[in-house]
């Protein structure tokens, strides 16, 4: 029993399947590091947002504190105590 050889048929047919395989996995390779560049910076935003809430959480827990109530009032209201005198220094 003899083999039959391969035409170019097929031989075409092989090659352009294996392009088109190489072809869909470059593309996806493609995907892959777009989706990893996209999930860093979600990874850097949510550190940054973290770091934000902590502080947001720390001005709640102490926001009836009388120190913080002061400096509210003084740096935000431009309010002072009784009997104090305030100086601004005009120079420069």
């Amino acid at each position: 029993m003899k083999l039959k050889r391969s035409g170019i048929l097929t031989k075409l047919l092989v090659l352009g399947l294996l392009i088109g395989i190489l072809v869909a996995y470059a593309r996806t390779q493609t995907k892959i590091g777009e989706a990893e560049k996209a999930k860093a910076a979600c990874q850097a935003e949510v550190r940054t947002i973290s770091v934000s809430n902590a502080a947001l959480e720390y001005e709640i827990e102490h926001c009836q504190d009388p120190e913080t109530i002061e400096k509210v009032a003084r740096e935000k209201l431009g309010l002072v105590l009784p009997g104090e005198i305030i100086f601004y220094d005009m120079g420069d």
